[in-house]
C-alpha cells in the first residue's frame, strides 16, 4: 500500500501565505507574519478552527491560517532536484503517494555543508508528514559514481543509534534499482575496475554484471568477485535493507530492456520507462556496452535513462550520460528518437559540456534543471551547456515575453547569508572574557574544511579578524509539480522565503 501521510486537503493555488495569527496582524509566541506553501502542498487541519475566511492547518512541519480559497487542491506529481553540491539527487512522489528516490549525492561527511539528500527526505517524512520512518518505495542508483549514490548511503544507514541530527528513525525500501555496472576488486587474474569486456558484433561489452539480490549478496560476502569500496559498502546495506513488512528488499538491474518499470507500466496513470543503460548480449548472456577505454566516461555513460509519464506531462531523468551514450542511444533508438522528448529534463552530468546537441535536440526540453555543485574543478554548470539549454529548449512567447524555455540551477539558486564577527565571548560568570573587534586578532578557531567529495577534511587553521560567519545556507531546491497538464517550477526567494514560480503547459 503506498504511503498515507492523512492530509485533509491540498493547496489549490500557485502559491500562499500561512499566517501565524488568524488576522494576520498580531503576534503568536512571538512570531509575526508566516510561512509560504506552493500548490499541491498537502495541509492537515488544527481542531476544526475558523476565522472569518480563514482556517487553522498544519503544513511543511508548522502551525498556520491560509485562506479557504487557497484550499481544495489535489495531490500532483512532485519532483524535488535536491541541493547535493556535486552531485544529483531527486524525491519523486507521485499523486497516490509513492516515493521513489534518484540518487542522494555524495555522503554527508563528504559535503561541505555536511548535508546530503538524506537531509531532505528527513525533513520530508518527519517535519512535513509527521512520520519517524522513511517510506519509499524504490531506490536507484542511476550509477556507480559516489556523488550519487552516496547520499542514499546515509539514509539506508538510518537506525536510532546513528541517526545523528535527523529526525527519522528508520528506513523501509521495497525495490532497489541499479545499472549493473559495477567496481570491482581484482578476481582470478582480472585487474580491479569494471570487470573484464569481450567483444561482440562489432562492439565491445562489460561482461560481469552486478544483478539481483542473490547477486548483490555474492558480491559482499567473499563469494567470487566482490564490489569494490565505497560502493561495495552500499551494495552491502543494500543487502540489509527491509521493505515495510520485514522482508529483505528487492535488488533488481535495470537497462533498455526493462521497458516500463515494475509498478509503473505503460498506460497507468504514472508510468516510468527505462531508456538506458543498453544491454546486449554476448555468450547468451546480458552484457553492457562499453563507450570507452575511460573509465568514467563508462561510468557515467551507463547511466540509468528513466522518463516519467503523467497523464499529459513527460519527465526525462538522465543521470550523468554523456556524448558517448547518448550517440549510442541515438543508435539504439534509431526512428523513434521522440522517446527523448520531453517537458522537463534533467541536465546531463551537471552541466558538463560533453553531451551531444543532437540528443538535446530531440528532448527539446521545456524547462532544464542542472545540478551542479561547488567543485571548482568541474566549473559546472558550463556556459556553453547553459546555452545549449536554451537553444534547443522548446520555445513558448506569449505577450512578448519568453514562458519557455527555462533553466534552472540548483547552485546557482542556493544563496547563503555570510556576516563578519564584531566580538567574542568566551566563557562564563565572572571569569567570561570578551574580545572586541580590534582584538579578534588574538583569538584563534581550529576548524575542518570539507572539500566536495573528500573521504576526510583537513584540519585549518584561522584568527577571527580576517574569517566570516556563515549565518544561514538557503538550499538551492528546485521544485518541479504537475497536474499532468499544468506544469509548475519554483525556487525559494532568499529574502522571505517565499516562492518564485513559473508555470507553463505540457505540449504531449
Amino acid at each position: 500500500m503506498p504511503f498515507d501521510p492523512q492530509f485533509d486537503d491540498f493547496i489549490s493555488s500557485e502559491k500562499c501565505k500561512a499566517y501565524f495569527a488568524s488576522d494576520g496582524g498580531e503576534k503568536v509566541k512571538g512570531k509575526t507574519g508566516g510561512f509560504h506553501l506552493l500548490w499541491g502542498d498537502g495541509v492537515k487541519f488544527v481542531d476544526g478552527q475558523t476565522f472569518g475566511s480563514r482556517r487553522k492547518i498544519k503544513a511543511r512541519g508548522q502551525v498556520g491560517w491560509v485562506e479557504q480559497s487557497d484550499l481544495g487542491g489535489e495531490p500532483l506529481l512532485e519532483l524535488y532536484f535536491i541541493d547535493v553540491g556535486q552531485g544529483d539527487g531527486v524525491l519523486i512522489r507521485t499523486p497516490d503517494f509513492r516515493h521513489i528516490m534518484l540518487d542522494g549525492g555524495y555522503p554527508r561527511k563528504s559535503q561541505p555543508t555536511g548535508k546530503s539528500a538524506a537531509d531532505f527526505v528527513d525533513w520530508k517524512f518527519n517535519k512535513d508528514y509527521g512520520h519517524n520512518t522513511i517510506v519509499l518505495d524504490e531506490m536507484i542508483s542511476s550509477h556507480i559514481d559516489f556523488d550519487h549514490y552516496g547520499g542514499l548511503a546515509d539514509l539506508l544507514a538510518i537506525t536510532p543509534d546513528t541517526s545523528d541530527d535527523m529526525d527519522c528513525t528508520a528506513i523501509t525500501v521495497e525495490n532497489f534499482y541499479h545499472s549493473g555496472l559495477s567496481h570491482w576488486l581484482a578476481h582470478s587474474g582480472t585487474g580491479a575496475g569494471l570487470g573484464p569486456t569481450k567483444a561482440s558484433s562489432g562492439k565491445k561489452w562489460f561482461t560481469r554484471l552486478l544483478s539481483d539480490r542473490q547477486s548483490a549478496i555474492a558480491a559482499t560476502t567473499n563469494n567470487g568477485p566482490q564490489a569494490k569500496g565505497e560502493w561495495g559498502k552500499f551494495v552491502r546495506l543494500m543487502t540489509e535493507t527491509r521493505n515495510a513488512t520485514g522482508q529483505p528488499s528487492a535488488i533488481n538491474r535495470v537497462s533498455q530492456n526493462t521497458n516500463w518499470l515494475a509498478n509503473y507500466p505503460q498506460g497507468s496513470i504514472t508510468a516510468i520507462r527505462v531508456l538506458g543503460p543498453i544491454e546486449g548480449t554476448v555468450s547468451g548472456s546480458p552484457a553492457l556496452l562499453r563507450l570507452d577505454s575511460s573509465q568514467s566516461i563508462n561510468t557515467n555513460g551507463t547511466s540509468v535513462l528513466l522518463r516519467i509519464d503523467y497523464k499529459k506531462s513527460r519527465i526525462l531523468l538522465t543521470g550523468d550520460l554523456n556524448q558517448k551514450a547518448h550517440h549510442a542511444l541515438l543508435e539504439l533508438h534509431q526512428g523513434e528518437e521522440e522517446e527523448f522528448a520531453c517537458d522537463v529534463g534533467k541536465c546531463c552530468h551537471h552541466g558538463s559540456e560533453d553531451v551531444s546537441m543532437e540528443f538535446l535536440g530531440h528532448m527539446k526540453a521545456a524547462c532544464t534543471v542542472i545540478s551542479s555543485g561547488d567543485h571548482e574543478g568541474h566549473d559546472h554548470p558550463r556556459p556553453r551547456i547553459v546555452a545549449a539549454s536554451g537553444l534547443t529548449g522548446y520555445r513558448t512567447i506569449k505577450e512578448d515575453k519568453i514562458v519557455t524555455p527555462l533553466v534552472y540551477s540548483t547552485e546557482l539558486a542556493r544563496s547563503v547569508e555570510i556576516g563578519k564577527p564584531e566580538a567574542v565571548k568566551a566563557g562564563v560568570g565572572a571569569s567570561s572574557r570578551t574580545f572586541a573587534a580590534k582584538q579578534l586578532d588574538e583569538v584563534q578557531v581550529s576548524y575542518k574544511k570539507v572539500a566536495s567529495g573528500a573521504l576526510r577534511g583537513s584540519n585549518e587553521k584561522a584568527s577571527l579578524d580576517v574569517a566570516m560567519l556563515v549565518h544561514k545556507v538557503l538550499y538551492g531546491l528546485v521544485n518541479v509539480r504537475t497536474n499532468g497538464s499544468k506544469i509548475l517550477t519554483a525556487t525559494m526567494n532568499e529574502g522571505d522565503r517565499s516562492f518564485a514560480v513559473k508555470t507553463f503547459t505540457s505540449r504531449f
